[in-house]
């Protein structure tokens, strides 16, 4: 197996401009509260406007789902559907891309509504880490993977997002153990050693995670 090192630095070749657009996009949600994403050439989905409250929501859909399955919701409900859709209807365009669990999500979605405000105060934050303490406990439906994936995208670097692609690449080079389930602790040291790893390349961890992405997967999304 080529070592890991040698693996992200493949794929910086084959992907890097890929990932520094998407990394520009995280950073203008942080700093805008607004940017236009681009999945081209990896999905054939034309670019469309995201907000951080919209992100919030994806990250809400992803949950036991695909990045990609995301992506298509969040386009298709767009900025102010997530706002102001009322509750059937959600279910009804979550539904009708196949998500396992559409009802929940939509409800899920229309009571982070409630916590929009505290979405954008928590963007002004410094500290990643600082930042997703608070929304494990405040935000129903994040626990660390999903607030972690959530400031990711909104243009934090100093988080991991410990998802299935990410854990297996861990235990596939000898990483971490194998785990059957990610406890706190378990995620702790996951992103320990993926911290090593940045740190050792020059990478930032929100980089990092997305070349590990596509080593998985061939495609670089969110």
């Amino acid at each position: 197996m080529i070592p890991p090192k040698e693996q992200i630095e493949e794929a910086r070749r084959e992907v890097g401009s890929y990932v520094n657009q998407r990394i520009k996009e995280f950073k203008e949600l942080k700093e805008k509260n607004f940017t236009i994403f681009d999945f081209r050439p990896f999905l054939k989905i034309e670019p469309y406007e995201a907000d951080i409250f919209s992100e919030a929501c994806f990250c809400i859909l992803t949950a036991n789902s695909s990045a990609a399955m995301g992506i298509r919701i969040q386009k298709e409900v767009g900025i102010e559907g997530f706002k102001n859709y009322p509750l059937d209807k959600l279910y009804q365009i979550i539904s009708s891309k196949g998500h396992r669990f559409a009802m929940q999500r939509a409800e899920r979605i229309v009571a982070l509504r409630e916590k929009e405000g505290l979405l954008i105060e928590i963007s002004k934050f410094k500290s990643g880490k600082e930042a997703r303490e608070i929304l494990a406990k405040e935000i129903k439906g994040y626990g660390y993977k999903e607030s972690s994936h959530f400031l990711r995208n909104i243009g934090f670097d100093d988080i991991a997002i410990i998802d299935r692609h990410i854990s297996r690449w861990l235990f596939e080079n000898g990483l971490v153990k194998p785990r059957k389930t990610i406890t706190k602790k378990v995620y702790m040291e996951s992103e320990e050693a993926l911290e090593k790893i940045a740190s050792d390349i020059g990478l930032t961890l929100s980089e990092l995670d997305l070349y590990i992405f596509y080593i998985k997967t061939k495609k670089v999304l969110k």
